[in-house]
């Protein structure tokens, strides 16, 4: 495919949060934003008159546009911050110092400390975070204060310095905020204790904290002390936000390179993310044409060689879906779950939307193009003689035997056409027969247009198995149109693909564009049967319910339909209007029978 324009970028970009970047015609990066939505804000530096003429002249130089696909807003606002301290754009003002967001410590000791840090080292300490709101650290570190006794002192607690009585207790042993670890009056085991439970906390399991909060800020509105109930609530708030694990950033997975694929008939689509000291600095996906039906194992080795030469990786560990052989110098990883699973699955989330992306931009660019390539997969796929330009899906509704009804939905070109679309209630089959309804209303469709002399479609399908397969099969001989209409049934548990005489299914790739469209066809035609067959119900269970009311017959009924046209309507006419209609007495019984109720 070719590079699309920057029109057509805008077009196609998801309504995602994400991260943007705009590229000058050199391919140097401008500028790094967050988003939300992607698409609205991205858009807006383009529809928009800027008051501010640094942003005018932005605008000017952008060529081209790169985004990543994040989960929530917050990823989105770490990873634009890793992302301009790497790269460091010119139109980027802020974020450009070496400034972090901050993080919870949990210190690799004796007795561990708990402080906020904005600096992260490979000290074998723990950290959580990070953090977009210092408000969320001070809450966070003044619940975990409330709640334990822990240190803030910078002694070293050494077994051998606590036996020697090198420190002495201070003031916050004596106002009950430590247990005097110093001295020895508090167990290593018991202080650990603690550790664990602050752990839980920090990951986001609180709800006993959050209980004991809740129990709080009531008893001081019970006692009138609003002021420390509104603090108590500012802080069940921040506590209920709180987000425990970022993605964007994770100091347990530091540089490793993230590899996931996404393909289809044509293309294979491979993500790749790069970390370094935790964090996400790159984001790139590369399409690869398929020449040869290679498989996902091979167009993925193939990709990761050139990227990690085209970006200069020396990564010695990959992350990827499945295992791939790249020599003994790299260290292949398949994560099954955990921070590892996370960061592989959001490199698969961007290469999925980078494949709608692509699809609907070459849609945009050439759709007969698209519609051609669709066709003509769908014929080699299926083994047609033709490409079937003109599809039709029959589909039987008849819910707990009543109102049996069929639809027949067309696609023309891949598309719904539904000025074609055909509802059918069954005239010749009484009680639930699906395959009688299937030969009776499959026999009318081909009648009618061969009456007509109406152009016959290239492919019909059949929602149903065998059965009603055979049932359909029966209607076109007695039309003489065995083997002038290819014809096949789709079996709705395992999407098995029946052809006439042909004992064995054909099973298509999951992936295949031909089942997707196949899948919608039968879909369609059963949200259009189902819609009739409600419609139909409904109108049969109102109009049984003006024959229900004693004394109204069916003269009455008739009567009373044909001037308000539905039964809906006469329930919500006035006394007057049915006085007109029927006269006063039984005027007077239809309006009792409604209002009533």
């Amino acid at each position: 495919m070719d590079k699309p324009t920057l029109e057509i970028q805008l077009q196609t970009l998801p309504n995602q949060p994400g991260v943007y970047q705009y590229y000058d015609a050199e391919g140097t990066i401008l500028y790094v934003g967050k988003a939300k939505n992607l698409k609205k804000r991205v858009s807006s530096y383009f529809t928009k008159t800027h008051d501010n003429g640094k942003t005018r002249v932005l605008v000017k130089k952008i060529a081209s546009i790169k985004h990543i696909v994040v989960e929530t807003e917050t990823d989105a606002l770490l990873l634009e911050n890793n992302l301009i301290k790497k790269h460091q754009p010119k139109y980027n003002v802020m974020l450009k110092d070496d400034k972090s967001y901050p993080w919870i410590c949990v210190k690799k000791e004796r007795f561990p400390r708990v402080f906020s840090t904005r600096r992260v080292f490979k000290d074998g300490s723990e950290y959580f975070g990070p953090y977009t709101s210092m408000k969320t650290v001070h809450t966070l570190l003044d619940l975990i204060k409330g709640l334990y006794s822990l240190r803030n002192c910078n002694y070293d607690l050494s077994e051998k310095n606590i036996e020697s009585g090198k420190y002495k207790v201070c003031l916050e042993y004596h106002l009950g905020n430590c247990k005097g670890a110093c001295e020895g009056y508090e167990t290593e085991e018991e202080y650990h204790e603690n550790i664990k439970d602050i752990k839980e906390i920090l990951k986001g399991n609180f709800k006993d904290s959050l209980h004991q909060f809740k129990l709080q800020m009531k008893a001081y509105a019970e006692e009138m002390r609003f002021e420390e109930a509104q603090k108590i609530k500012e802080k069940i708030e921040v506590l209920e936000n709180y987000q425990s694990k970022s993605t964007i950033v994770n100091p347990k997975i530091s540089n490793v390179d993230v590899f996931s694929i996404m393909s289809d008939e044509s293309y294979g689509y491979v993500n790749f993310l790069q970390l370094s000291y935790g964090s996400i600095i790159r984001s790139h996906t590369l399409e690869i044409k398929k020449k040869l039906d290679e498989t996902d194992e091979e167009l993925l080795t193939l990709a990761i060689t050139e990227i990690r030469q085209r970006f200069h990786s020396k990564s010695k560990e990959i992350y990827v879906p499945f295992n791939v052989q790249l020599g003994e110098d790299i260290k292949v990883t398949v994560p099954q779950l955990g921070d590892k699973k996370h960061i592989l699955d959001l490199s698969l989330r961007n290469a999925k939307y980078y494949r709608m992306e692509r699809f609907k931009q070459d849609k945009i660019v050439d759709p007969d193009r698209h519609a051609n390539r669709i066709m003509a997969q769908m014929k080699a796929d299926l083994r047609l003689h033709e490409e079937p330009r003109h599809i039709e899906c029959f589909d039987n509704s008849n819910i707990q035997g009543t109102n049996p009804v069929a639809a027949c939905v067309v696609f023309k070109n891949g598309k719904p056409s539904k000025k074609d679309y055909r509802h059918f209630n069954i005239k010749t089959v009484e009680g639930p027969d699906d395959f009688a309804s299937m030969e009776e209303v499959v026999y009318r469709r081909y009648k009618r247009m061969l009456d007509e002399k109406q152009s016959l479609p290239h492919l019909i399908i059949i929602d149903g198995g065998k059965g009603q397969l055979s049932s359909a099969l029966k209607s076109l001989d007695a039309l003489n149109l065995r083997g002038k209409i290819a014809i096949i049934g789709i079996a709705k548990r395992l999407e098995e693909l029946f052809y006439p005489d042909d004992p064995i299914p054909l099973y298509l790739d999951k992936k295949s564009e031909t089942l997707k469209v196949i899948q919608q066809l039968r879909n369609e035609a059963h949200r259009f049967g189902i819609e009739h067959h409600r419609n139909k119900r409904s109108k049969s269970a109102l109009n049984t319910e003006l024959e229900t009311i004693p004394g109204v017959g069916e003269k009455t009924v008739v009567d009373l339909l044909k001037h308000f046209k539905s039964a809906k309507r006469v329930a919500n006419a006035k006394l007057d209007e049915l006085e007109s209609v029927v006269g006063v007495s039984r005027a007077e019984k239809v309006y009792n029978h409604y209002h009533k109720k």
